[in-house]
């Protein structure tokens, strides 16, 4: 949120920490002049390497990529995920046994 004090090194911090934690923010800006809001965008875009996304009346929604949620997409993108157990056989690794095998009944007609 920017306040009446404006655009400050206290609510540049907070955005970068939020930008940090998720790529896409809102920011509610309580002011009524449209081109100090632009300025305002433009400058935290500058500052902080986002992209303006939108600016609809006082609100400002900005995005930045987040290299470390794509270092964990690219890393569990290359690991395989293992093979899905059955209902017998997650029973039996969760009392510790050996799965049992499946006795097939054949009736003749």
């Amino acid at each position: 949120m920017i306040g009446n004090d404006g655009l400050t090194s206290t609510v540049i911090a907070e955005i970068e920490r939020s930008l940090m934690a998720h790529e896409l923010i809102k920011i509610r800006v309580f002011n009524d002049d449209r081109a100090q809001r632009e300025v305002w965008l433009n400058e935290i875009c500058d500052q902080l390497s986002a992209a303006s996304v939108q600016h609809i009346g006082k609100l400002l929604v900005i995005w930045r990529k987040s290299e470390e949620k794509a270092k964990l997409a690219a890393q569990k993108a290359s690991r395989p995920k293992p093979p899905r157990l059955t209902k017998r056989e997650e029973e039996a690794r969760a009392s510790g046994q050996k799965p049992s095998p499946r006795r097939r009944v054949v009736r003749k007609a």
